[in-house]
């Protein structure tokens, strides 16, 4: 397989081009009786959409979801379901100048490499408008998770550049406050902060990073396989597939490094488990503790300050991209990181009902915590 394809009892393909005539999604191995219709994508797609504030790529797309196959009367029926948006507000035009300049921090150069053509409008396949796609997808798997397990997925934009989410040590984080901003940022006192800092990106024509986190709650014990199917490996994995991540945690991550074995540890008593540094997974399987990820995004490479790079005729030549992009790519990024740990988790539990479906609930059941 090409890898346009990812998970196993869930299967989730995704086709089509930033600038083509549309985009869709396959998803395979969906149960039936599931309740979904067009409307029910409008939230998540709105969340993740460009166009939405100031703060982000200006390109408008209405982001209506075509249900082609798999849903009768309203439900899932458990053949593939076929999900189709079409793109209506592409502006090609403003790629024809760099159409055989390679976009340095791109894969351009490495698309080039690897088939021998490219599309250049937008970034083509390897353009952000892919991700799409992935929310669409996890509409299905958020619901089924939340009806069936009580399992819910947030996630907040946690550093912009050198701004730090101001909230306090062991606070719980306020998700109607991350829903209330443009940002998905959960300390609303810094929102001014954060509009200046993209102010000032724009007016200097440059972009920076961002860090998002995701939690899931409810997540029983048990999902995830061992050795290589361990569910902090197919998490990192489906985050790093995210256009511009360039490193995952789970739980603690790297702090780990400076931690010593008495207080990583994650003690348990009856009544809880004393803290959370491996994330809520242990051996690849989950402890039913909250499931905790993080994820590292870089600066968008698309930015106006001319750069120094190489054309498809082997010649040294400037690239300064134009058209509409976003400053810092972190902040449409939650809804695709939800996305993403939504689809890994439905694909877990589907596994783990296959296998193990017969093995039941085993004493003792240690709570996620013991606040």
């Amino acid at each position: 397989m090409a890898s346009n394809s990812f998970g196993k009892l869930l299967c989730v393909t995704t086709f089509g081009e930033s600038h083509g005539p549309a985009i869709g999604c396959v998803v395979d191995g969906c149960p039936p009786g599931i309740a979904i219709a067009p409307g029910d994508f409008v939230h998540d797609l709105a969340r993740r959409a460009t166009g939405k504030s100031r703060y982000t790529s200006q390109r408008h797309e209405a982001d209506v979801v075509e249900i082609l196959s798999g849903v009768y009367a309203g439900k899932t029926t458990g053949t593939p379901i076929a999900l189709l948006i079409r793109n209506v507000d592409a502006r090609s035009r403003d790629y024809a100048a760099i159409a055989d300049a390679f976009r340095p921090g791109h894969a351009d150069y490495t698309y080039w490499q690897k088939y021998g053509v490219r599309d250049p409008r937008g970034g083509g396949r390897a353009s952000a408008r892919e991700t799409t796609m992935r929310v669409a997808a996890a509409v299905i798997a958020k619901r089924w998770l939340r009806e069936k397990w009580g399992v819910e997925i947030h996630g907040w934009l946690a550093q912009m550049g050198d701004i730090v989410a101001r909230v306090p040590a062991g606070a719980r984080i306020d998700f109607a406050v991350v829903e209330s901003n443009s940002f998905f940022w959960p300390v609303a006192a810094q929102v001014p902060e954060l509009e200046a800092a993209i102010k000032g990106l724009r007016k200097a024509g440059d972009s920076c990073g961002a860090r998002v986190n995701v939690v899931a709650t409810g997540v029983p014990p048990g999902w995830g396989e061992p050795v290589y199917g361990k569910l902090d490996a197919e998490l990192a994995a489906a985050l790093m597939s995210i256009n511009a991540v360039k490193g995952v945690e789970i739980g603690a991550g790297f702090a780990s490094v400076a931690q010593r074995g008495t207080g990583h540890r994650d003690e348990m008593r009856l009544d809880g488990f004393a803290s959370n540094n491996a994330g809520g997974i242990l051996g690849g399987i989950a402890s039913g503790q909250d499931i905790v990820a993080s994820m590292a995004l870089k600066p968008t490479s698309s930015i106006l300050v001319p750069g120094h790079s190489v054309n498809t005729a082997g010649e040294e030549v400037d690239v300064r991209t134009r058209g509409r992009h976003d400053p810092c790519v972190g902040i449409r990024a939650t809804p695709i990181a939800e996305a993403m740990v939504a689809l890994v988790l439905m694909d877990q539990a589907l596994r783990h009902r296959a296998q193990c479906g017969d093995v039941g609930e085993i004493a003792p059941r240690i709570p996620a915590s013991s606040r």
